[in-house]
């Protein structure tokens, strides 16, 4: 399977790894971007599941909580000046008002709701006309609870956290989810619990980890071994409830709720600009450039 520059430009966001590093290693996976990516892991020039380093967008993640319904949105726009002006978060709440209201099923339904007299796609095409600059919803989470909803947003929406617990929000348990929307913050937790992880993403989790273990020049035998530990690392690390807390790490997420009878339903969480590129860094030549030259 043949790859292009763009292919090798989107793995090295994906996975940090340098320019010729993901071209050799897409060159070994025949273009196929998944197993490249576990090739990178493999030779430890890659991290699992992590995303680009570089955040390449401008504009904000934002949270809207109306009693028991709540909203996790990003809004991008073009320049981090009009990101940081009080009429975007303006903007971004406008929209989350509407998606608690209508509850629409993804974007392309968003844009054809009701807002202030027109469609949401019509409300934003005023304000890119106000602007100057481009205004896009790219993502958002609707939760609608039995239990209460909290959120973190961290450095002005640079990246955001929305919280499902269940039961009554007493003081105390709505200090725990507090710490536990910064803990989703500061570890970016993929999965609530172990069983959310997907057979597929642990056999796969399994086989990069033998095969790094076998790289170390450890004897197969003893590399099917080692897995399980480092599988039980994979969960400590990305699965919420298994996860150290970071306020004191001789407790797990888990015994923090068991300490006040509490549990969570589900979250979310988002970086803002996640895999997006920004316009003063053009990547995609910058790559070109590069496996052109390492061809010649």
């Amino acid at each position: 399977m043949a790859f292009t520059a763009k292919d090798v430009m989107a793995l090295r966001e994906k996975t940090g790894a340098g320019v010729m590093d993901c071209k050799k290693a897409l060159t070994d996976a025949d273009g196929d971007m998944n197993k490249a990516a576990d090739l990178l892991r493999e030779r430890g020039i890659a991290k699992a599941e992590k995303k680009a380093s570089r955040i390449a967008a401008e504009g904000i993640v934002a949270c809207y909580i109306d009693g028991k319904t709540g909203v996790l949105v990003e809004l991008n726009c073009e320049s981090d000046f009009v990101a940081k002006n009080p009429q975007f978060s303006e903007i971004a709440t406008e929209v989350s008002k509407v998606i608690v209201k209508e509850n629409p099923a993804n974007v392309e339904a968003l844009l054809a709701c009701a807002c202030a007299g027109a469609t949401v796609e019509e409300y934003l095409k005023g304000k890119i006309a106000i602007i100057g600059e481009k205004i896009a919803v790219r993502r958002f989470v609707r939760y609608e609870t039995d239990g209460f909803l909290t959120s973190y947003i961290h450095l002005g929406g640079k990246l955001g956290v929305i919280l499902d617990m269940a039961g009554e929000a007493t003081d105390a348990v709505k200090e725990v989810a507090h710490d536990i929307t910064l803990q989703i913050a500061f570890t970016k937790a993929a999965y609530l619990t172990k069983d959310e992880v997907s057979a597929e993403t642990l056999e796969r989790e399994k086989a990069v980890l033998k095969q790094q273990a076998i790289n170390e020049g450890k004897p197969e035998a003893i590399a099917e071994k080692m897995v399980m530990g480092r599988i039980k690392k994979f969960y400590e690390e990305n699965c919420l409830l298994e996860q150290a807390f970071i306020k004191d790490d001789s407790k797990k997420v888990s015994d923090l709720l068991k300490g006040v009878n509490a549990s969570i339903n589900k979250f979310a969480f988002f970086v803002m600009g996640e895999g997006l590129e920004k316009k003063s860094e053009d990547l995609s030549e910058e790559v070109a450039k590069q496996v052109a030259a390492a061809q010649k």
